[in-house]
C-alpha cells in the first residue's frame, strides 16, 4: 500500500564530484533516520516504510550513486567503499549525526561496515535482508584468474544495452514478475520511480548498468568480521522466511555482533517491508522505543 502522505522534497549534494539525490521527508527537529536502499533499487522504495516514522523521526533516503536520480560513475567501478564514502558526506555536509540507520540488501552490507567504521555516528542499526558472508562460500580463485575475469565481464557490460520497455505499463509488469508479491499499486509507484522515458518515447530503468560489476578485490570475510566487531550500537537484523541466501544474521553470523535482535517475518520475501510493512514496522517500532 502506498501511503496518501506527502510526497519528501528532493535534493542535492556532492561526492567525489558527483552530484548526488537524496529525498527529504522534514521534520528537522526530531532525530534522523537514513534509509539506505540496496543494489539496483532507488530512495522511493521506502516511501510506505518513512511514512511510518516522518512523524517521529528526520527520515532521509538517498539515491546511490549510479542510482535513482543521482549521477553514474565515469571511468570507475562502484565499490562499497565508495558508497560508504556517499552515505558519510551526506551525514557529514548536512550534520545530521547521531542518525538511526535503516538498511536493505545491498544497502545492509554498506551500512553495517559504516557503523563500524563510524560507531560514533549511529545510534541504532537495522538492517533488512542484508547480504552477508558470500566470499566465505566459494571456493578461493587465483588472483590471475580473478582479475582475468574481471577485465572479461566488464568489457561485456560495454557492449550491453539498457533493456527497453515500449511504455510503463510493460516495465511495470517485470516489476511484478521480479516480486510477485507486490500489489499493483506497489508496483506501479516502484516502476514510475525507478524508471527514466527515453527519447523514443520507451522506458528503462535508472540504474548504470556498471553496478552489475563490483571491484575485482573486494573485502574478504575477515575484514567484514571485523567491522562488525566494531560496531558499538544495538543491532536489529530483520530476515524474511522466503529471502535470500547467506544473510547477515544466517551462517552463525550473530555471534560478531555485540548487541543484536534478529527478527524472522513468515511468508515475506527479499523485500520484506514491502511484502510485510506492518509486521516490520512494528519490528523497528519495538526495536527504536
Amino acid at each position: 500500500m502506498i501511503s496518501d502522505a506527502p510526497a519528501p522534497m528532493s535534493h542535492t549534494y556532492f561526492s567525489q564530484r558527483l552530484r548526488l539525490h537524496y529525498v527529504d521527508w522534514g521534520n528537522e527537529d526530531a532525530p534522523t533516520m537514513v534509509l539506505v536502499h540496496g543494489i539496483h533499487d532507488h530512495c522511493r522504495t521506502f516511501d510506505d516504510l518513512a511514512s511510518e516514522f516522518a512523524a517521529s523521526f528526520h527520515v532521509i533516503a538517498p539515491d546511490l550513486r549510479g542510482h535513482g536520480d543521482s549521477e553514474w560513475v565515469n571511468g570507475s567501478n562502484y565499490h562499497y567503499i565508495d558508497y560508504i564514502y556517499d552515505l558519510h558526506q551526506l551525514v557529514h555536509q548536512s550534520g545530521l549525526a547521531p542518525i538511526t540507520l535503516v538498511a536493505h540488501s545491498m544497502g545492509g552490507a554498506i551500512a553495517a561496515m559504516f557503523a563500524g567504521v563510524y560507531p560514533e555516528l549511529v545510534e541504532r542499526l537495522v538492517i533488512i535482508e542484508g547480504i552477508g558472508l558470500w566470499s566465505s562460500l566459494t571456493e578461493p580463485v587465483p588472483t590471475n584468474t580473478k582479475i582475468r575475469n574481471w577485465v572479461s565481464q566488464t568489457r561485456g557490460l560495454a557492449a550491453r544495452q539498457p533493456k527497453r520497455y515500449e511504455t510503463l505499463e510493460a516495465a511495470y509488469q517485470r516489476m511484478q514478475q521480479a516480486n510477485p508479491q507486490l500489489a499493483r499499486d506497489q508496483a506501479m509507484h516502484l516502476t514510475a520511480q525507478g524508471a527514466n522515458q527515453n527519447e523514443d518515447g520507451s522506458y528503462s530503468w535508472k540504474y548504470d548498468k556498471y553496478t552489475y560489476n563490483f571491484t575485482v578485490f573486494g573485502y574478504n570475510s575477515e575484514e567484514m568480521i571485523e567491522l562488525w566487531r566494531h560496531i558499538a550500537c544495538p543491532v536489529l537484523i530483520i530476515n524474511a522466511s522466503h529471502g535470500l541466501a547467506h544473510r547477515i544474521g544466517q551462517d552463525d553470523t550473530l555471534r560478531y555482533f555485540a548487541d543484536v535482535q534478529l527478527r524472522i517475518v513468515a511468508d515475506a520475501g527479499h523485500w520484506t517491508y514491502h511484502d510485510k510493512l506492518a509486521e516490520v514496522a512494528a519490528n523497528m517500532r519495538q526495536f527504536l522505543t
